[in-house]
């Protein structure tokens, strides 16, 4: 069997955050020119989002849990990256866990099976990890191979199921189970920069997992074949989108030039895997941000709604960094896509860099309705 996903679980804070709240929150802080008013009311309008969920309650007015981020006037703090971090070590465990029990439950099979876990953040970094972790929370077996992505940002999904396609085509008896969490409110901070405000107004909580396997035994179920995958460096993006850790968090820039350039590279970037001759049938396209899905769509020439599950997900969820694609390609394969259809996937990140990959629907689950809940929401702690 060629290496498949056999399911997808997904998972949120219990916090949701209603867009034009948090607008009013970060146009509201002390020492703000009416400039910089103007531009976060522009950003946070054009985001195409209406909500996001977060690990810090405080954001959306309620009692803080554990990290401080708003003092008794409603001002907000800046923790220190130590602090921050912290909070991610007591939070991220948790979504970890509900989004690879999401997955697992969906693909019918017990802890005890996986053979290989890949996990994937950004947003925090502590050892033992959340490999770790998941071995300790999840009752794995204390020899599953264990290995993690961290700091690759928003596209790094997609290497991860890169690497558990290889291993799943190494040893057909393998199961890897892939899980991506991402607290990126916990770097969200009040400032006059353009770039963070963009930030500010985009990045959001959230976790998801999937379940690879290349053994015939799952050969009858509905699953995605991995069919190919292909990376490229945009040339010039470099300064347009990185990551550094300051001292009050990790500090993302994101340039006006981003969708530009991820819009003129994107179809030309691996033509023998999404250019016109793969016959794409379905987009899975990363929702960094509204203009992104914007200039994707231009240069993919998509008919009108091919990238309505992205934009479900960015109005729905925000931009998860790297646990996004996973939503988006979840949300694409549970709306119904016939068997035999070929799934274009694509992904950004720092660099900058293009990640993609081609997979193909293998049976035919039914679409469900699509006012029935998505995700499993869980309180992070």
């Amino acid at each position: 069997m060629v290496p498949s996903i056999l399911s997808i679980g997904t998972a949120l804070p219990e916090t949701r955050l209603g867009q034009d709240a948090t607008r009013d929150l970060f146009a509201s802080q002390p020492g703000l020119d009416r400039r910089t008013q103007r531009i976060i009311h522009a950003a946070f309008d054009a985001s195409a989002i209406d909500t996001r969920h977060t690990v810090l309650p405080e954001l959306a007015g309620l009692p803080a849990s554990g990290l401080r981020v708003r003092d008794a006037r409603g001002a907000l703090l800046a923790p220190t990256t130590g602090a921050r971090n912290d909070e991610y070590r007591r939070s991220a465990p948790a979504l970890f866990a509900a989004a690879a029990t999401d997955a697992l439950a969906g693909a019918g099979l017990a802890p005890g099976t996986v053979t290989h876990v890949v996990t994937i953040s950004c947003t925090g970094l502590f050892a033992p990890g959340p490999d770790y972790r998941l071995v300790r929370d999840l009752g794995l077996r204390a020899d599953v191979q264990r290995y993690n992505l961290g700091f690759v940002g928003c596209a790094a999904a997609v290497p991860g199921l890169r690497l558990a396609a290889h291993i799943a085509a190494s040893d057909p008896t393998a199961v890897v189970l892939v899980v991506s969490a991402e607290l990126c409110s916990l770097h969200l901070r009040s400032s006059s920069d353009p770039e963070q405000i963009v930030a500010s107004s985009v990045f959001a909580d959230g976790a998801a997992a999937a379940v690879v396997t290349a053994d015939p035994a799952h050969e009858a179920l509905d699953r995605l074949e991995l069919d190919g995958f292909g990376t490229q460096l945009i040339p010039d993006g470099e300064k347009d989108m990185f990551w550094t850790i300051g001292d009050t968090g990790f500090e993302m820039t994101l340039t006006a030039q981003v969708p530009r350039l991820v819009g003129l590279h994107a179809r030309t970037a691996m033509p023998d895997l999404l250019g016109p001759s793969a016959g794409i049938d379905a987009w899975a396209i990363h929702p960094g941000g509204r203009s992104i899905l914007d200039r994707v769509e231009g240069a993919l020439g998509a008919p009108d709604g091919a990238l309505d599950a992205s934009r479900d997900v960015l109005r729905t969820h925000g931009n998860m960094s790297s646990a996004t694609i996973l939503f988006v390609l979840d949300e694409l394969w549970t709306r119904g896509t016939v068997d035999g259809a070929r799934i274009g996937l694509m992904a950004f990140g720092p660099g900058l860099t293009v990640e993609a990959a081609r997979l193909v629907r293998r049976g035919a689950r039914q679409p469900r309705e699509l006012s029935e809940p998505r995700v499993r929401e869980t309180v992070a702690g």
